[in-house]
């Protein structure tokens, strides 16, 4: 008994112990993995697969038929125009001439005994004139030797006829033995040959191939087959990259010379093909090569760069969690999310995002009543949890009178007078609007107050600062930018409309063009917004940049004063896996191609915050 006693007092001290490790076993932190912001080429790329084909191919074939008696070149036998390079056996062609020459003698013949006998008609119709006029011949003897004469005229003249198409049919066997010589159209190289001597070709239907000939191998074309998604980024003249498996270590070039508007679809695949233009002085690069080819549409040199990863990370509630960080403004309104910010959202950064049903923490609880009937273009009115007076949504639609976040792009029907702020009430005078505008203004961080000043002077240049409806044009979701109910002015904003200055030029086929790849228009600028996370301090900071193209690995950066080269962003954030960590973390790597999780801050079902720019 005392024996087990001991035991069972052992045990328990071993759980105590394992159990105090435990307890007091340090936390892991999370694993942030960083990459740097560089300077380099970015290159928007097109990738496709096409042919290798000579600019110019000719088939060399046949018009008679007969044995293959000759052949003078073979496969790669360089050829001059003119050449006799085949020959056929004219033993038959030679028989059928020796024909047509007997008929066109025997057609000779038939003419000159028709002359002869003309010319006796004529002598007997003289003599029966002269007895007629003594009364001595009756006048149906003279009427029958006019009859004579009329008759060995029209025979004479169906005499020269088969005459003429004796001689004709004399022409055509003299030609076809002529054609039993086969020479060289072009001057080429031989790159097929379809027959041997003494092989028998019949011309009956078609022309059968005899060799194939291209022009000139120095210069090629690689027929591509570019996807109907990309398509509309081609144009002449684009450089072109590409290699074949001849020569895996090298890389050709070339340009983009045709897109053909001919459709290929292949099992509901549409692709058009798209022709470039190789140079092939070494001769490398046969007919035929499968060729990996790349288009580049867009290329920036030397310029800042931010790896296309660290704008895709999306910090979550657990990540802010495992760094014992407060949830930041801009995470809890998301980030581009048509959905993050409401319809309806009321001003503010946004709080966090709740689950399809739920208000809205720092937005909009309270869905909008039904307009009163008159009032199509009245704003919509909603009441506000709390925020401050950035932010908006995606389309906030429906914001609150005077309250409209920074962040949206339409707001239906606000008229506001020129130069007014977005979604103010109509009815505030310019000193309450412009105090409005100075609580916003005060309610802003340092950063966003400073990129909120840096686009409305970016935007004076249009008029109406903001996005005023009636009166003011340009700014973000400007008049005629999308606007229920709004008056186009001018400018133009985001969504523009029927404003001035946004009217488009539309290539006509009276421009004297050619050929419809002249009719082009130039590529769009491609600009975008994007934020980026720093981890600095053990916290992270977020930086909202405007970026460029992309290449897949990496961003151009078109503004962005927080970041240099070499600095550090974060890709990505693994958390620890112990069970010590946050209750509700999900432990693991947090994929950057992975938005926050639904019902949380920012999420795609959050129902307030906006863009968070």
């Amino acid at each position: 008994m005392k024996r087990f006693i001991l035991i069972i007092i052992a045990l328990a001290l071993v759980g105590a112990g394992v159990g105090a490790y435990y307890m007091n076993r340090p936390v892991k932190e999370p694993d942030v993995r960083t990459a740097p912001v560089s300077r380099g080429d970015v290159v928007d790329a097109v990738a496709a697969t096409g042919t290798l084909e000579a600019v110019t191919t000719v088939q060399v074939g046949t018009q008679v038929g007969g044995i293959i008696q000759e052949l003078y070149a073979d496969f790669n036998s360089i050829v001059r125009k003119g050449q006799v390079i085949a020959r056929l056996d004219p033993t038959l062609l030679q028989t059928n001439i020796e024909q047509q020459r007997a008929n066109v003698t025997r057609a000779e013949a038939d003419l000159d005994r028709l002359k002869v006998a003309l010319a006796d008609g004529q002598q007997k119709l003289e003599r029966a004139k002269a007895l007629f006029e003594k009364n001595l011949l009756p006048r149906t003897e003279l009427e029958t030797a006019q009859v004579n004469v009329l008759s060995a005229q029209a025979q004479i003249k169906s005499s020269e006829a088969g005459l003429v198409q004796a001689k004709s049919q004399l022409n055509t066997a003299e030609v076809n033995r002529a054609h039993t010589v086969i020479t060289a159209p072009i001057d080429g190289i031989v790159i097929s040959r379809a027959v041997e001597p003494g092989q028998t070709v019949n011309a009956g239907m078609s022309a059968p191939t005899l060799f194939v000939l291209a022009a000139d191998l120095t210069k090629m074309q690689v027929n591509a087959n570019i996807d109907e998604a990309d398509v509309g980024r081609m144009r002449p003249g684009q450089p072109v990259t590409f290699r074949v498996d001849a020569f895996p270590t090298e890389t050709f070039t070339g340009a983009v010379e045709q897109v053909r508007l001919q459709p290929t679809t292949v099992q509901n695949v549409v692709t058009y093909q798209t022709v470039i233009s190789v140079p092939n002085a070494e001769l490398k690069l046969k007919p035929g090569m499968t060729a990996n080819v790349t288009i580049e549409v867009n290329r920036k040199s030397n310029v800042l760069r931010v790896p296309a990863a660290a704008t895709r990370f999306r910090p979550t509630n657990e990540v802010f969690a495992a760094l014992n960080q407060e949830v930041p403004p801009e995470a809890r309104g998301g980030f581009g999310g048509r959905n993050a910010g409401g319809r309806g959202a009321s001003p503010g950064q946004g709080g966090a995002g709740a689950p399809d049903g739920a208000p809205a923490q720092g937005a909009a609880a309270a869905n909008a009543a039904p307009l009163p009937s008159g009032q199509a273009n009245a704003p919509r009115r909603r009441e506000a949890q709390g925020g401050s007076a950035q932010g908006g949504g995606e389309d906030s639609r429906g914001a609150a009178a005077g309250e409209g976040g920074a962040g949206g792009n339409r707001v239906a029907g606000a008229p506001g007078a020129s130069g007014g702020g977005r979604g103010f009430d109509p009815n505030m005078t310019p000193e309450e609007r412009r105090k409005r505008m100075e609580e916003r203004m005060a309610s802003m961080t340092p950063e966003d107050r400073a990129a909120f000043q840096e686009r409305m002077a970016a935007r004076q240049g249009g008029g109406g600062g903001f996005g005023g409806a009636t009166d003011g044009g340009g700014g973000r979701g400007g008049a005629g930018g999308g606007q229920p109910g709004a008056t186009a002015g001018q400018g133009g904003g985001r969504r523009a409309g029927p404003a001035q200055g946004r009217v488009a030029s539309v290539p006509t086929m009276t421009s004297g063009a050619t050929t419809i790849d002249s009719l082009f228009g130039p590529l769009p600028t491609v600009e975008t917004r994007g934020r980026v996370w720093l981890f600095m301090g053990k916290q992270l900071k977020p930086v909202s940049l405007r970026l460029g193209i992309s290449d897949g690995t990496n961003t151009e950066v078109l503004d962005g004063c927080d970041v240099q080269v070499g600095t550090e962003v974060v890709t990505n954030v693994v958390l620890p896996t112990s069970t010590t960590q946050p209750a509700g973390a999900t432990g693991g790597a947090q994929s950057p191609l992975m938005g926050p999780q639904r019902g949380g801050p920012g999420g795609p079902s959050g129902r307030g915050g906006g863009r968070g720019f």
